[in-house]
């Protein structure tokens, strides 16, 4: 799973002009950093880090707001809760099969791959649950629009959350 969903946001930050660093060593809760070049070679580049987390599990609902995400572990959601001053984190969450073989679909108009991923902005959240569930709102696809769009709010100083 951690393979396909490394895929997936590697193909949606290409579409979106960026590229992918994969962090080798889990320290911080964080598994991919996004850059996307500047505009103007005088600019900085803007960067987003992301923890990746795959299940089988669900199947989210289009026609419902949210789907519930538990983490496994207090320190995977303590480390998206937390307020970071510069680089900004999102959770990306995708949903899978369960059945492996079925996880992609290979035609001659391309590559599919079955279900989605969604992100979330966790900062300054607050939970006292040894392994916390927290809300991923169905709207949140995690396409190359979505990417555009927290890099621009990321630049403009705005919160990722609506």
């Amino acid at each position: 799973m951690e393979l396909l969903q490394r895929g997936y946001v590697t193909s949606v930050a290409a579409t979106a002009g960026c590229t992918t660093e994969v962090i080798q060593n889990d320290n911080w809760g964080i598994d991919v950093q996004f850059i996307r070049p500047p505009v103007v070679a005088t600019r900085f580049e803007t960067m987003l880090w992301a923890q990746l987390k795959s299940t089988t599990q669900i199947t989210p609902d289009p026609q419902k707001e949210f789907f519930s995400y538990q983490f496994t572990k207090r320190q995977y959601f303590d480390h998206m809760a937390k307020v970071r001053p510069s680089i900004k984190a999102i959770l990306i969450v995708m949903t899978v099969p369960q059945n492996q073989s079925t996880w992609t679909e290979v035609s001659h108009s391309g590559l599919l791959t079955k279900r989605s991923c969604y992100w979330v902005d966790l900062e300054g959240q607050t939970s006292e649950a040894d392994k916390p569930t927290v809300r991923v709102p169905t709207k949140n696809l995690f396409d190359a629009s979505a990417l555009t769009e927290v890099l621009d709010k990321i630049d403009r100083g705005e919160s990722l959350r609506e």
